[in-house]
């Protein structure tokens, strides 16, 4: 038995209106993506910074949040120039030192290609050779346009880089300054006082959920670093041409990258690799293998554990968010996984508790 379904126009016509409007928005939050992810750095960095400020300020004779935020701004610079006065003298020595033995080691390269050269008379190898050099000359050429193309592109992406940089700092310290009026205002909008109670004690919280995950994150880049600073130290006691002085940069090498989540600590464990291969090869294969180990038991034992506790959430579940978000949108995802899954435990647990009551 068949039925006939009847729709009314104006229903057929508001549901098509409703797909439109939200494939639109869906396209514009897609060609606004980077805006919107420089404010939400910036709204992360003035959540991360907030505490400071309203510490500073309170104990300001004019109580200003513009002075506590410079005061936080100049405190933050000051803190890079010490760790580039820390970083740079030891890293313009050991390259200077490398440069030094350049003669040396194109030296030994001569007489290993010397060698190979006999290798290639011995067993006539010599018309495959010439075949291998034609082949890498005739490629040279587009190799050179394709270096040239990535500079350009790394160039403009360098000036990018920093136009959003300094962005992002002008946006945080807006939102750091006019951030409590703004809130203040919206709570003023409330008319039903216990919506405003709930809404606010709902963002507080939220709130320190991510303080928590920062506080969390300088942790564990802090252990990371001394950690850092110890090996490269007995490196220098087991290897003489390995300076002491190197592990004060490496701690501080490791504590800054450590803080970009996911991928910053291999760029630290990478570049410090590189400063010891300059004095010792073995020293080198050392760190390397001792960073391998230590980032298996910091992602897997000391990460997760330290976030756990700033951010109530599970072991398990911070591993999860990590995993999801990263899958789901790259390094960014990785980043703002965890605080994003403090906050969503946040917004359950106040509407089982709202729901309850």
């Amino acid at each position: 038995m068949s039925q006939r379904i009847e729709i009314d126009t104006r229903t057929f016509v508001r549901f098509w209106l409703v797909i439109v409007g939200l494939a639109a928005v869906v396209a514009l939050i897609y060609q606004a993506r980077t805006g919107l992810l420089i404010l939400g750095v910036s709204l992360f960095l003035a959540l991360a910074l907030n505490a400071p400020v309203t510490y500073i300020a309170k104990r300001l004779p004019s109580r200003s949040r513009v002075g506590a935020t410079a005061l936080s701004y100049l405190g933050v610079i000051a803190f890079i120039g010490v760790i580039v006065f820390l970083v740079i003298p030891p890293v313009v020595q050991q390259t200077a030192r490398f440069a030094q033995n350049i003669p040396a080691t194109v030296e030994s390269l001569t007489d290993q290609w010397r060698g190979l050269g006999s290798f290639v008379d011995e067993y006539n190898l010599q018309p495959q050779l010439d075949t291998a050099l034609d082949s890498i000359k005739a490629s040279s050429a587009s190799l050179a346009g394709n270096l040239g193309e990535g500079l350009v592109t790394s160039i403009g992406s360098f000036f990018a880089f920093i136009a959003a940089l300094v962005l992002v700092l002008v946006l945080t310290f807006l939102m750091l300054i006019e951030g409590p009026t703004w809130l203040s205002r919206l709570w003023r909008l409330y008319t039903n006082k216990r919506m405003m109670n709930l809404h606010r004690r709902i963002v507080t919280r939220m709130y320190k959920t991510v303080s928590g995950f920062v506080l969390g994150q300088l942790t564990v880049s802090s252990i990371g670093a001394i950690a850092a600073g110890l090996a490269v130290f007995i490196l220098s006691i087991v290897f003489d041409t390995i300076p002491a002085n190197l592990a004060i940069p490496t701690a501080a090498v490791t504590f800054i990258l450590s803080l970009i989540p996911m991928f910053g600590a291999t760029i630290g464990g990478v570049l410090i690799t590189a400063l010891l291969a300059f004095n010792a090869i073995p020293a080198a294969i050392i760190y390397a293998v001792y960073f391998v180990v230590y980032q298996q038991i910091e992602n897997n034992l000391i990460a997760p554990h330290i976030q756990a506790k700033r951010i109530e959430l599970s072991p398990l579940a911070v591993l999860g968010a990590v995993t999801v978000g990263l899958y789901m949108f790259g390094v960014v995802g990785g980043i703002v996984a965890i605080p994003i899954a403090g906050s969503l435990r946040v917004l359950f647990l106040e509407y089982i508790e709202d729901r309850r009551s």
